[in-house]
């Protein structure tokens, strides 16, 4: 879960439970042991012709290249290419074996 704000009093922090539509301690959760720090994603910048490929995720275990959509830009500085598949589904593309760079015209 991500964590949606922090308790001015306690310092704890405050996730969203959507059962009961409001803001809850973390510490309300009995499986909570921990917080880990995420990288926010601080920008999102075009595709622009790259393509992530795969030797053995296509039809019958063969190639697959998908367009890369947009890279996602977090605060320390990594890039994760997502991409689009030919159903329009999203995903991220960190399992890629490759990514190809645009053709140069």
């Amino acid at each position: 879960m991500d964590v949606d704000a922090w308790d001015a009093t306690a310092g704890v922090a405050l996730v969203v439970d959507p059962q009961r539509g409001t803001r809850r301690p973390v510490t309300d959760y009995p499986d909570f042991f921990h917080l880990k720090r995420a990288d926010q994603v601080v920008a999102a910048i075009p595709g622009t012709g790259w393509r992530a490929y795969w030797k053995d995720e296509g039809p019958d275990s063969g190639p697959l290249a998908e367009q890369v959509l947009a890279w996602l830009v977090t605060s320390k500085g990594r890039a994760t290419p997502i991409t689009v598949d030919a159903h329009g589904d999203v995903d991220d593309a960190e399992s890629a074996d490759r990514l190809i760079p645009p053709e140069e015209e």
